[in-house]
């Protein structure tokens, strides 16, 4: 993304929508084009991203129940991770294989055309992301696709665009996203230079990358995690890691974000660590999470409490971990944020530790769970290390 971005190539609501380059579709018919009086929703999706098979699953209930105003669906792959366009291909085959009921055809591109085309120019950051072309072929809505469908009976009753409500929502993601896109159009050299230095093995330049990267966005937690992961697995240099781990530790109790908070931590669990050192990391912030009020630092249980539960599970306090795992599955039924989709992850998960947890079967609503049995004793049962908050703490 060229960093001078011009007002004449951002793309937007109301923009008329770019073409479609696609070279390979790899399930249904393939799209040359959008046809005028069809409303298309257009999905970036891929197998890196936490929330994409939520958002997949959505688009397929939306395709399902649109199917007869003339909604068209369909999904483009375009940040697959892989050495090669055979092997991305591959982890994308199986990743689709999850959906067998998928209703819309999806696309792969390894160029990097559709990002040009459209992740860019609409500073858009992040997958999914979803655009909606209107009848006559512009621009009626970007956005993630949990808002879909909220907008998308007011787009196909020609009342959208011309609201204020759409507005307001499209000014309020510029002004979020913009930004972001900008410093991350900065940071994808040094990521390149970062990944560059990981495949052949020098660490002490991939470190260096990544503290190019901090310097330049300190609000990264996945960066600090990053410096963390290198100093500790990779350089295995116990004592630098250590103040940088604790110092990761400082910076997320004073910022108070679930993110900072939940990855630091994830970090601090890390097996290597000197047992004093794990738990006093752990410890402190622990004791900061059950002092805050969530409610209003906007964190959710859901996602903080199960971290804090591992804890008090370690040091043997199994009826207060207990505890917090039933407060967070019930905290999955109030006005938490949705965080993404994780709340769809998160029930079999808190399920499956709460089970083993009580070492016996628990039941929520009309799903029972049996604890694992292959949990050796004073281990961490194996659903600790599958918590999907902690997902993307590494890049």
């Amino acid at each position: 993304m060229s960093i001078a971005l011009t007002s004449a190539r951002v793309l937007q609501m109301d923009s008329l929508a770019p073409a479609l380059k696609v070279g390979n579709w790899i399930r249904g018919e393939p799209l040359a084009s959008f046809q005028p009086g069809k409303l298309y929703i257009l999905e970036f999706c891929g197998t890196s991203c936490d929330g994409c098979e939520g958002a997949m699953l959505n688009l397929i209930e939306l395709q399902e129940s649109y199917k007869d105003s003339g909604v068209e669906v369909v999904a483009v792959a375009a940040h697959e991770r892989a050495a090669s366009a055979d092997e991305a291909r591959g982890k994308l085959d199986a990743w689709l294989a999850k959906f067998p009921t998928l209703n819309f055809p999806v696309g792969f591109d390894d160029t990097g055309a559709m990002d040009t085309l459209w992740m860019e120019p609409s500073f858009s950051v992040e997958i999914p992301q979803a655009f909606v072309i209107d009848r006559d072929g512009y621009i009626a809505f970007i956005g993630h696709p949990r808002k879909l469908h909220g907008v998308l009976p007011q787009v196909l009753d020609g009342t959208w665009r011309t609201s204020a409500q759409a507005k307001a929502a499209e000014r309020k993601r510029i002004a979020v996203d913009e930004p972001k896109a900008r410093k991350g159009a900065l940071l994808k050299p040094i990521r390149g230079k970062r990944r560059a230095a990981e495949e052949i093995g020098d660490w002490k330049t991939a470190l260096a990358a990544v503290e190019e990267g901090i310097a330049l966005d300190p609000d990264d937690y996945n960066l600090r995690a990053y410096q963390v992961h290198l100093l500790l697995d990779r350089m295995c240099d116990m004592e630098t890691g250590l103040a940088v781990l604790w110092q990761f530790v400082r910076e997320a109790i004073d910022r108070g974000g679930a993110h900072w908070l939940v990855t630091a931590m994830t970090r601090s669990f890390h097996p290597s660590l000197p047992s004093a050192e794990r738990f006093a990391m752990v410890e402190v912030l622990s004791e900061h999470i059950l002092a805050l009020d969530l409610a209003q630092c906007n964190l959710p249980a859901s996602l903080v409490f199960p971290m804090v539960a591992r804890y008090y599970y370690e040091i043997g306090n199994k009826d207060r971990a207990v505890e917090l795992i039933e407060l967070a599955l019930k905290s999955l039924d109030g006005p938490d944020p949705d965080m993404h989709g994780l709340k769809k992850d998160l029930k079999p998960y808190l399920l499956q530790t709460l089970a083993n947890y009580k070492g016996e079967e628990v039941c929520y609503g009309d799903v029972c769970v049996v604890p694992r049995t292959n949990i050796s004793s004073g281990a961490t049962p194996k659903a600790e290390q599958e918590n999907p908050a902690e997902r993307g703490a590494l890049e």
